[in-house]
């Protein structure tokens, strides 16, 4: 298996929800609706949730090895730190009406 696409939908710099992240894994199967959250002492990715009729959230989709899940986390917050970097470079630089 291989994540062959992430794109961050949304980057919120407000509270503990940090971007949403759609991906794709192997040109074949789409995942939607990532969050990029910011808990406690890290960032961490939580799979998409519905609540369910007891109001328990419960994962939608999700890596079912601890391998899985640590190549779906590091390869979506790899690509949330290239954004913000691309957006930090984008906010410094001057614009093109200032030449």
């Amino acid at each position: 298996m291989e994540i062959t696409d992430v794109k961050i939908r949304k980057i919120i710099s407000e509270g503990r929800l940090r971007a949403v992240v759609s991906l794709t894994i192997d040109d074949m199967f789409a995942v939607h609706d990532i969050k990029v959250v910011q808990g406690d002492e890290r960032l961490f990715v939580a799979m998409p949730s519905r609540k369910d009729e007891n109001g328990v959230f419960r994962d939608i989709v999700h890596p079912i090895s601890a391998a899985a899940r640590k190549m779906f986390e590091e390869t979506i917050l790899e690509a949330y730190e290239r954004q913000l970097a691309v957006l930090e470079t984008e906010e410094t630089s001057p614009s093109e009406e200032a030449v």
